[in-house]
């Protein structure tokens, strides 16, 4: 229950009051989006300030209750008033949580996730490495924090599949040497997506070079290569990934000068408490799974977690560098089959492995009901035309005022991404407009790359900051963290990132106009 005595003096009244807010808004929204001409909507893609309405409103609703099942469902039910289509069951859960993308999540990052750590807190192998790692390599707190940096460096893959690995396999040592769970939560999703942005030899270039190889750019990108190499050339202008990379180091070393109050309060917490996450919290992950539960009888190995952990990494890494194929989905079912398989041969009984199996998935069941909610405000989001909307309103600026274009894109990609907790999705809206614009503005190619970096850099703040991206819940997954201690923890830092990259687009683009 809330302590009302210590309450914030101005968010406690308003939670207080949350439900009538809401109600009030719901009313105000429905009745309003009646009035709505359905052919305005045809003409320009979009239903004007109500597209963002429904993933503002989820962001606030966040924010202010700390409840993220009910704000992604009140923006989901926004949706529905929006359009005036009342059955959101059939008119977007159903739709969204059908498709293949919910599925390889649900399948892939939760069960095989909650699987694979519910083995190993029945065979014990994450616990035994952790202590194997903390005797002879982790000696302190902060070797630990720089371990998860590292791993995070070189799993550079990007985004659920950094963010799962690194939090996996990272999270028994810092446990063990007591660094807190916001702080492993932040290590973790800040050397994600944008790892992946400055060290691409991943699928990104792949991706991105799809949406940008179009007939409107073709005098200047003829064919895939060449988007893949002007993805190449820009990393040298990537801002926010490469701070946000050295604020993460410099963090986890103990030299960021400046972190925010509540990560501050946090690190203090943990150094003279030993409390992992606040009191209060509600981390993203069960007691299942943060207890040490190892079967009668069974004898931890190294094995226990480096067969799962090899397999994993040799079937999803190998076979991209060799041929190009991402094999995730396989990477994840053999790592799980390996480390039943490999229980049961060491001595563990049948029984006890899938009871370890089963407690895992159970423990982070609420994992997969926030993120089909997300899934489903995504889209929300794109039905109402949200990203088209907020480029609209800002095409008048970026056309007037030509040096201002790259740090403005960015900030456009910020609010974007982070309304709709996707950067690849931010992506596929914004890089086919705004790029032809860039160019149509200056034929410099320096002023491409930086419109093509800030688009890169803003999308991923906005993708790893976001409440409703499935990067953000699953690092609090992997990491044991309560979901908006990690959101609002981060934040602080990753502003400043990304305020120090609009200041250089801002000042390098002024200076080569």
């Amino acid at each position: 229950m809330t302590d009302l005595s210590n309450e914030h003096p101005i968010l406690g009244p308003i939670r207080r009051h949350a439900w009538a807010g809401i109600l009030l808004l719901c009313i105000g929204v429905g009745i309003y989006a009646l009035s709505v001409d359905p052919a305005d909507v045809d003409a320009s893609g979009h239903y004007g300030f109500l597209s963002i309405m429904p993933a503002v409103a989820a962001l606030v609703i966040c924010f202010v209750t700390r409840n993220v099942i009910l704000a992604l469902f009140m923006g989901v039910v926004l949706g529905g008033l929006v359009t005036t289509d009342y059955n959101i069951i059939r008119g977007f859960l159903i739709p969204a949580i059908g498709t293949e993308r919910f599925a390889e999540i649900l399948i892939v990052y939760l069960w095989a996730l909650g699987g694979l750590l519910g083995i190993w807190n029945r065979n014990g192998g994450a616990w035994y490495f952790a202590n194997y790692v903390s005797q002879n390599f982790v000696k302190s707190r902060r070797s630990a924090m720089f371990f998860a940096w590292l791993m995070g460096v070189l799993f550079h893959q990007g985004g659920t599949i950094s963010t799962v690995l690194t939090g996996t396999t990272v999270r028994p040592v810092s446990d063990r040497e007591r660094v807190a769970h916001e702080e492993l939560a932040y290590i973790v999703d800040s050397t994600a997506s944008p790892v992946a942005t400055v060290l691409a030899f991943n699928a990104w270039p792949v991706y991105v070079a799809g949406l940008i190889a179009i007939p409107s750019m073709s005098h200047f990108i003829p064919d895939g290569a060449a988007a893949q190499r002007l993805f190449f050339q820009s990393i040298a202008f990537n801002f926010y990934g490469m701070f946000a990379i050295l604020f993460t180091l410099l963090f986890a070393l103990g030299l960021l000068p400046f972190m925010g109050r509540m990560m501050r309060e946090a690190r203090q917490r943990v150094l003279e408490t030993g409390a992992l996450d606040r009191e209060g919290a509600e981390p993203m992950i069960a007691e299942e799974l943060t207890t040490v539960s190892i079967a009668e009888g069974y004898s931890p190995s190294l094995l226990d977690f480096f067969v799962p952990i090899g397999i994993l990494f040799t079937v999803a890494i190998v076979p991209y560098v060799v041929t190009g194929e991402l094999l995730i989905f396989e990477a994840f079912g053999l790592a799980v089959v390996s480390a039943v398989v490999l229980s049961i041969l060491r001595g563990m009984s049948v029984k006890d492995a899938f009871e370890g199996l089963v407690d895992g998935i159970k423990g982070v069941t609420i994992g997969a009901i926030i993120l089909g909610l997300a899934v489903t405000l995504g889209k929300v989001s794109d039905t109402l035309g949200a990203s088209a909307f907020i480029i609209d309103v800002t095409a008048e600026q970026l056309t007037t005022l030509p040096y201002i274009l790259p740090g403005l894109l960015m900030i456009i990609c910020m609010v974007v991404a982070f309304s709709v907790g996707s950067s690849w999705g931010t992506y596929a809206v914004v890089f086919p407009i705004a790029l032809p614009l860039a160019f149509a503005l200056s034929a410099d190619p320096t002023y491409l790359k930086l419109a093509f970096a800030a688009i890169l850099g803003g999308a991923v703040f906005g993708d790893q900051c976001s409440p409703i991206s499935d990067t953000t819940i699953l690092a609090s997954v992997a990491c044991g963290c309560d979901l908006m201690d990690h959101v609002l923890t981060q934040l602080p830092m990753a502003l400043t990132a990304a305020g120090i990259a609009i200041a250089l687009y801002t000042g390098i683009a002024f200076v080569i106009l």
